[in-house]
């Protein structure tokens, strides 16, 4: 996979992303005080072939100017009926306020929904305020059932498959 948005490449990672999209990880969740456990709930930003690859997700990084500035992805999970969540859409701040986020998640919604996935649940921290507004207005609804101890919230958006 392969797009673009602005001067902005979203492109599938591949093993020589790791360092750069786990490091955009870390120090996103630093930005806003938030602890990077990369043997915790962190670990698929470093075991991406595992998490995502070998699941049937899918996960991305974002490029500009050739440096990594995002990442983003999405594995099923069981937590509803044919659902996924998707995880790790970080940003770095330069990339922010540029449309790229909602980008993003628009891009994730349709390739999950050209798999035929019909829920996607994403948890988040009310700290990521910028991201609850994204999802928020976005079509995502508050559920409960927060599994992740940094975060506080869990939305989920349901839809018909392509």
């Amino acid at each position: 996979m392969e797009t673009h948005y602005r001067n902005f490449k979203v492109r599938d990672w591949e093993p020589g992303d790791r360092i750069a999209a786990a490091e955009i990880v870390r120090s996103v969740l630093a930005e806003y005080s938030l602890d990077w456990e990369p043997t915790g709930a962190d670990r698929d930003a470093v075991d991406v072939e595992n998490f995502y690859q070998a699941t049937g997700g899918e996960f991305w990084v974002i490029e500009k100017e050739g440096q990594l500035v995002g990442t983003g992805g999405y594995y099923p999970v069981k937590r509803g009926k044919n659902a996924v969540e998707i995880r790790k859409m970080y940003l770095l701040a330069d990339a922010r306020g540029q449309g790229l986020g909602r980008y993003l998640l628009q891009a994730l919604e349709q390739a999950i929904a050209s798999r035929g996935f019909e829920q996607i649940w994403i948890e988040t921290a009310s700290v990521l305020a910028e991201a609850v507004q994204l999802y928020e207005s976005s079509g995502y609804q508050p559920a409960a059932g927060v599994e992740t101890a940094r975060c506080d919230r869990v939305y989920v958006k349901f839809f018909k498959p392509l």
